[in-house]
């Protein structure tokens, strides 16, 4: 038999409802560009990206060019951001032929791009990566006149934005960000006084849309608020989310256990009296953090149960004393929703120090992936 126990089901009706949610969030004239690289945060490039394209995303952004020809080779034909950028000519040519919009991090690869655009008879689109305090990618705001002057001498190149990061939206502290936004508000006057179309120009991550209204300008780049996760786990949410993932598995087992039995290894636990634990097939191999072990929770019929004992590669144990009903062969659910309970990613992160991003890479990256339309 072919049946596997753990599955990892997308739900893209809550991609969808994410989106309208993050829509009702920006004004009525700032478009959209979804987030979809890393696999769509493990949820399912391209089945995300075809569902939000036609959900009215008005574009489409991945983090490398590897990532936006598979887009464009399964039939997506929106306007796609490479977010990295590129470095050799054969990439320059893959862009123009595909009609991608390339974000420059410096004038360095603007030639190259320029001469395969003029090569081929073709004008390319570009963003100008600022760098306004991420530390990352980019030209430093205050050299944003000369990036433009060098960009717009290019025969062949259409620059047609100004693009930065938010490093800090999602903390308290509200001074770095308006810093950025007001360093990303001179780099965007700079470009106009250069004669540079800037309506197409983005600040807003997922962070920005929710706090910071003056960052939406004319685009905004949603990335984890599309898949239900919040930016931080203590950021409020003015909209309500449905998560897009959800992690499946079986009981395998359930064993009675007297007091003091020691439970998986290393024995981090112990039985502090009579414990019923319900055996469970998926571990760390399906993406599950080890470091939720004895901290996590996992759901069964509907209810929390505790894990007991460390997270191993294929099983986790959970303990269901109270719960005389739980049998061998019921869901398990460890991310997601099961009836109206849920375990979002955010409680999944916070139980393990980490972040709703890597939970949802992880698991997406590790599970058999089932698409419900």
């Amino acid at each position: 038999m072919d049946r596997y126990p753990n599955r990892v089901e997308i739900d893209c009706s809550a991609l969808r409802h994410n989106l309208m949610q993050i829509r009702s969030l920006i004004p009525a004239e700032t478009a959209v560009t979804a987030v979809v690289k890393a696999d769509a945060y493990g949820h399912g490039m391209i089945d995300a990206a075809r569902t939000l394209e036609a959900a009215g995303a008005e574009r489409l952004a991945v983090a490398h060019l590897a990532e936006a020809l598979r887009l464009r080779k399964a039939g997506l034909r929106c306007p796609v951001v490479v977010l990295c950028g590129i470095l050799t000519r054969a990439e320059a040519g893959a862009v123009v032929e595909n009609d991608l919009i390339p974000v420059l991090p410096g004038p360095e690869t603007a030639g190259i791009l320029s001469d395969e655009s003029r090569r081929r008879g073709k004008r390319t689109r570009v963003q100008l990566k600022i760098d306004t305090g991420m530390g990352r990618l980019g030209v430093p705001a205050t050299r944003a006149g000369a990036f433009v002057d060098e960009v717009l001498k290019r025969d062949g190149l259409e620059p047609e934005g100004l693009m930065s990061h938010l490093s800090s939206a999602d903390e308290a502290d509200r001074g770095f960000t308006e810093s950025q936004i007001r360093a990303f508000g001179i780099a965007l006057e700079t470009a106009r006084s250069r004669g540079m179309d800037t309506r197409a120009s983005s600040l807003a991550n997922s962070a920005g849309t929710l706090g910071y209204p003056e960052s939406h300008l004319g685009m905004i780049r949603p990335g984890i608020l599309l898949y239900g996760g919040s930016p931080s786990p203590d950021l409020f949410l003015p909209v309500q989310l449905e998560p897009a993932m959800t992690l499946k598995a079986t009981v395998l087992q359930l064993r009675d256990f007297p007091e003091g039995t020691p439970i998986s290894y290393g024995r981090t636990y112990t039985t502090g009296g009579p414990e019923r634990i319900a055996v469970i097939s998926a571990g760390y191999s399906d993406g599950l953090p080890r470091s939720l072990s004895n901290r996590g929770r996992v759901l069964i019929g509907g209810v929390r149960a505790p894990i007991r004992g460390r997270i191993c590669m294929n099983l986790t144990m959970a303990d269901v004393s109270d719960r005389p009903e739980v049998r061998p062969g019921d869901e398990a659910v460890f991310l997601g929703r099961q009836g109206d309970a849920v375990l979002t990613g955010d409680e999944l992160a916070g139980a393990c120090d980490t972040i709703s991003y890597e939970i949802y890479c992880a698991v997406g990256r590790c599970g058999e992936k089932t698409t419900i339309p």
